[in-house]
């Protein structure tokens, strides 16, 4: 393979960037960019000037060399530690280019780790998820997927289904042998206690695990001056909406990202629901509708003082009373809202606690390894429907074949989630969304 090398820390200056360069040639071009004829010494940082090819010093820095296969990639890795300029660390990486290392693509180094048996394929997506965490909780997951635990559960249920159809694949090599009664039933009872259980779980946690990293969006929606914007205030912590008394002063949506249960979280205020003869504000109508019908929730606000704001049927997935400090008793929505005021902050906890529970989140004392990924789940699924085919057909002797044939379908997807199959197409896909100089 050639030697690839790319920028491996963010764009934008910093007080250190990171070069990456892996293959076999990484060790001779970083001793010819640094002016060195000895070799490097391994895992130990070495103070070195990466030089133009005339020789003059573009930085110092620190050399750090990982020879195979014990590298993040299984080939020789060269890392460069230089001072976190844009414009320092381009010239280094022209220079590495020059002297023979093409450029990495995106992803390519943790593609070369997959390839050279380094992590297998879910490790080396929890290496993106790692990345793209927004909250503690979704890099809490990320590093246990990074770790194996997924892969280690997905390799069992892969190994039990290598066992049930070991009895099958014996009872079609000898076809003149009588099915013992029992056996159908007792790769029944294996199947599901064994394989669709553990599936089955695991795929209930797909919906928290997925918005874990996907987020999730909610719409504040409702009549003018009901205090959508207050709320948002409130709920984002900080003075981030325009608040007045005059309607329509929110004209389009706004947004404000915060966390619910570790689920990042966007929250967009919207323009009062109401008719109105102002074009701008009628747009902002129009996009208000629009993003509620894109949400993942939906609050509906409406003000304790005013009953013609209290609509008990519009369509919303939690309704909110606010200004309950401005009033003595409950009225007539005691029942279908929650109460709450954005200038006191009652409420606004079961508010959050009413999102989570919209949001499938799971509460951390439970929270287990969860399938994070919509690829993983898919397959996940995939597998449970094959075997669910092939048990529906067990218990006639003649149709063992297929069952055979539908067992093998959910090994291999499974299989796919660690990257076994057309390789290749799978690596093309997964890759395509990572990051280059990781």
């Amino acid at each position: 393979m050639p030697t690839i090398a790319a920028i491996a820390t963010p764009p934008g200056r910093g007080g250190v960037g990171v070069i990456r360069i892996s293959g076999p040639e990484a060790g001779a071009i970083a001793g010819q960019l640094c002016g060195r004829s000895e070799p490097w010494p391994e895992r130990r940082a070495v103070l070195a000037r990466f030089m133009d090819e005339e020789g003059a010093t573009l930085d110092q820095g620190l050399v750090l060399y990982f020879p195979a296969p014990h590298s993040y990639t299984g080939e020789d890795v060269v890392e460069l530690q230089a001072h976190g300029s844009p414009v320092l660390l381009r010239a280094i990486l022209a220079r590495a280019l020059d002297l023979g290392a093409r450029m990495a693509g995106p992803g390519e180094f943790t593609r070369r780790a997959v390839a050279n048996g380094r992590m297998t394929l879910d490790q080396a997506e929890a290496v993106a998820a790692c990345i793209d965490a927004a909250t503690l909780r979704a890099a809490r997951q990320a590093e246990r997927h990074l770790a194996g635990e997924f892969g280690h559960f997905v390799s069992g249920l892969m190994e039990e289904i290598t066992h049930v159809l070991a009895h099958v694949e014996a009872c079609l090599d000898f076809p003149e042998e009588d099915v013992p009664a029992p056996l159908f039933g007792e790769l029944r009872s294996r199947v599901e206690r064994e394989l669709l259980a553990p599936i089955e779980a695991s795929l209930k946690t797909a919906a928290f695990g997925e918005r874990l990293f996907q987020g999730a969006t909610v719409a504040i929606i409702g009549a003018p001056n009901v205090g959508k914007s207050s709320l948002l205030n409130r709920l984002a912590g900080r003075e981030r909406a325009i608040v007045s008394d005059i309607p329509g002063t929110t004209r389009d949506v706004l947004e404000v990202e915060f966390e619910v249960a570790g689920i990042p979280v966007r929250l967009a205020d919207t323009a009062g629901l109401r008719d109105s003869a102002d074009a701008i504000e009628r747009e902002g109508v129009r996009r208000a509708r629009q993003a509620a019908g894109s949400a993942d929730v939906t609050l509906l606000v409406a003000d304790a003082t005013r009953p013609e704001t209290w609509d008990v049927d519009a369509p919303a997935d939690i309704r909110l009373m606010n200004k309950v400090d401005l009033v003595e008793t409950p009225g007539a929505w005691a029942e279908a809202f929650l109460p709450v005021s954005a200038v006191t902050g009652e409420g606004i906890d079961q508010v959050v606690e009413a999102m989570a529970q919209r949001l499938e989140a799971m509460p951390a004392a439970e929270e287990g390894l969860v399938v994070t990924r919509e690829r993983h789940r898919r397959l996940l699924e995939q597998a449970r429907m094959r075997l669910e085919a092939g048990l529906a057909m067990l218990g006639d002797a003649a149709s063992l074949d297929l069952v055979a044939l539908e067992w093998r379908g959910a090994w291999s997807a499974l299989g796919e989630i660690l990257g076994l199959g057309d390789v290749e197409a799978i690596l093309d896909r997964v890759f395509s969304e990572f990051c280059i100089g990781k």
